[in-house]
């Protein structure tokens, strides 16, 4: 049984639907981004190292301090938390899209050449779904790190449970902080359970490789 929550926070649903929203739209974005640029690395190697040292240098930005950067464009909103994790979704994205392309075996590659997969047509069919396990295993990291640093939000008022930290600590309820937690935690579990079996329909042939 959940404990009550004060009434100016709304209810666990919305604050289900506020967590899961801005997480999953971040994501989301992040991957929309990151296809192209780790396309780009794959394409281009040299630029590969810079490109990781550049994502990685993003993903330690404070996001306190991007979240004050933005709200004087994109005020006291959920796009003011959206924006800075889709930029650090990247650090686990590109990668992962990147090694997961590499990794494909130069005779699957001369194969598909030689059945007529070239250029774009062959890194959206053959690319692109042989990489899908590592793509997916990126994906995993980004959501459940995403679920979990939304709650950073409520610096700004758009926290989702991270409210619950923030009313547990003036309201001296820590039964309110044990409960965002375990929600929040399950949350998590739940989106990763949900894209391991995303994966397993994507990639069949695993199903049938011996133990």
């Amino acid at each position: 049984m959940l404990p009550h929550i004060p009434d100016y926070l709304g209810t666990y649903g919305s604050l289900i639907q506020q967590q899961l929203t801005m997480a999953l739209l971040s994501v989301l974005f992040g991957f929309i981004a990151a296809l192209p640029i780790s396309l780009l690395c794959v394409r281009f190697p040299k630029i590969y190292p810079a490109v990781v040292g550049l994502v990685t240098v993003i993903y330690s930005l404070p996001s306190i301090a991007l979240f004050v950067l933005l709200v004087p464009s994109t005020g006291l909103t959920q796009t003011t938390v959206i924006i800075p994790l889709s930029f650090y979704s990247l650090a686990a994205l590109v990668p992962n899209i990147v090694e997961g392309i590499r990794g494909i075996p130069e005779d699957v590659r001369l194969a598909a050449v030689a059945m007529g997969y070239t250029g774009a047509r062959r890194v959206f069919a053959v690319d692109l779904p042989l990489a899908v396990p590592p793509i997916m295993a990126g994906l995993r990291v980004a959501t459940v790190g995403n679920i979990s640093m939304v709650s950073v939000g409520t610096v700004i008022g758009v926290g989702a449970f991270g409210a619950l930290f923030t009313a547990a600590a003036q309201l001296s309820r820590s039964d309110l902080a044990v409960t965002g937690i375990v929600v929040i935690v399950a949350l998590a579990l739940a989106c990763d359970l949900l894209l391991v079996i995303i994966q397993r329909l994507l990639t069949p042939w695993n199903k049938r490789r011996p133990a």
